[in-house]
């Protein structure tokens, strides 16, 4: 299906004017993960709203309870969720938000799956008059692939909900103004070919604007991946423009005095994510040396979990990096190391790291280099870990987020920079004998 070509070139910060009148006061915003994802994504978007004036209280980015699509739309998959129990529990968000806020109407912005049930509620649902602006960013409108033998699939452009959701003869309604976020093909799934599968030469019957909505105004930020067209700076100045009605006046987040991080640990049982809590987790947090990684004194916070999984407060200084251990039953003992925190963060979700593999084990220590707001990409980044660029980092399109460093047992307890751009994190690795991994998990 063709859609008219209304995208343009966004230049960083400049391009892209809401169609929708100014608001004198901007709405709630309502912040939806991706597929396998959850709210933890949106931290640094959070800090850019409240950086730009607005109230912590009119924010909220929500986690799925199991984010995972099924296979087969139709079909119950454990752990996995429906994508009419995702348009339901969009519709219990936004009535929880605007009844906690007062307002009538409020924004919603949603990456990659998060922006399915967004069209579903707000155009097939009859949720526009509660819905003033919708953002879908890397949203796959026309699906990732057409396969026959995947026919059931939500991602699927010949399938039954997104038929559903392309039947018409648009694929917006008047009542809310939606903006469109795409990459110009940086992509993975809004590709010609299907290069995230096994059969990487495989026609997918979509193509790099596959993102774009008749009716929308659609723009396309260069260079960015799947997963930037929503974390990244540029996704914020556009995000922010259209739903306020004016540019923003700062990128730049403006940091706290001091910063109070909270979050809930989930699980990954037999390897899927999920969003569900995790009762008896134990959570320690340490202040660290910037320059080696090696902690400084005691533990500033320890907390075992409850029923509903939260691990936190704890209250911290905006340039102390950090490393956070989440010891979960049935999984890995997970050392997080990660860049100081500006500003406060109710988000801040942790999931243990996978189990661990016989190389693994075969190895002294194992440190996972992970970029959760978008992916690595060559030649377009500076990626170095332990002083050199990780072998399985492919080239060309943006297509992994994990790097994987093993060292021998004789060099645990060393710094390990790892390097992302402007970002930089050193981290140590633990013993793999003992059921340890380590994670450098960059903020930006």
């Amino acid at each position: 299906m063709s859609i008219p070509r209304r995208s343009v070139l966004a230049l960083p910060f400049l391009a892209g004017i809401a169609r929708a009148q100014s608001p004198a006061v901007p709405p709630p915003v309502l912040l939806l993960h991706g597929n396998g994802d959850h709210a933890a994504l949106w931290q640094t978007t959070l800090w850019r709203f409240e950086s730009n004036g607005w109230p912590r209280e009119h924010l909220r980015a929500v986690n799925f309870p199991d984010p995972l699509a099924r296979d087969d739309d139709a079909v119950p998959q454990p752990m996995r969720s429906s994508s009419t129990e995702q348009t339901e529990r969009l519709a219990e968000f936004v009535r929880t938000l605007r009844a906690e806020t007062g307002a009538a109407r409020i924004a919603l912005a949603g990456n990659s799956r998060g922006g399915n049930p967004i069209r579903d509620f707000t155009v097939q649902q009859g949720g526009a008059s509660q819905i003033s602006h919708a953002v879908l960013c890397g949203t796959p409108n026309r699906g990732v692939m057409d396969w026959p033998e995947r026919a059931g699939n939500e991602f699927n452009s010949r399938g039954p909900f997104l038929s559903r959701l392309n039947a018409g003869p648009g694929d917006v309604v008047a009542e809310t103004a939606f903006l469109t976020l795409r990459s110009d093909g940086n992509d993975l799934y809004a590709q010609p070919r299907a290069i995230w599968s096994q059969t990487p030469d495989r026609p997918t019957g979509t193509d790099v604007d596959g993102p774009e909505l008749r009716g929308a105004t659609n723009l396309v930020l260069p260079g960015l991946d799947h997963r930037e067209v929503a974390y990244h700076a540029r996704a914020f100045a556009e995000m922010a423009r259209f739903i306020a009605g004016r540019a923003p006046s700062r990128i730049a987040v403006l940091p706290e005095a001091r910063p109070v991080l909270d979050g809930l640990v989930t699980g990954t049982p037999g390897g899927v994510q999920t969003n569900r809590p995790v009762e008896g987790a134990v959570v320690e947090v340490f202040r660290t040396d910037p320059e080696t990684g090696a902690r400084m004194g005691e533990a500033v916070h320890r907390r075992t979990t409850a029923a509903d999984g939260r691990w936190g407060p704890v209250t911290v200084e905006p340039g102390w990096t950090l490393e956070v251990v989440v010891a979960a039953p049935g999984h890995p003992v997970t050392h997080v190391y990660r860049s100081p925190f500006p500003r406060s963060s109710a988000v801040m979700h942790l999931r243990p790291a996978r189990p661990l593999t016989e190389a693994d084990r075969a190895a002294g220590g194992v440190l996972l280099f992970t970029r959760p707001r978008g992916y690595f990409c060559l030649p377009r980044d500076t990626i170095l870990l332990d002083g050199r660029t990780p072998g399985d980092i492919p080239q060309g399109i943006a297509r992994t987020a994990t790097a994987t460093l093993r060292l021998p047992a004789a060099e645990l307890g060393r710094p390990i920079p790892a390097l992302f751009n402007d970002e930089r994190i050193v981290a140590r690795a633990w013993p793999a004998a003992e059921g340890r991994i380590a994670v450098a998990e960059l903020t930006w």
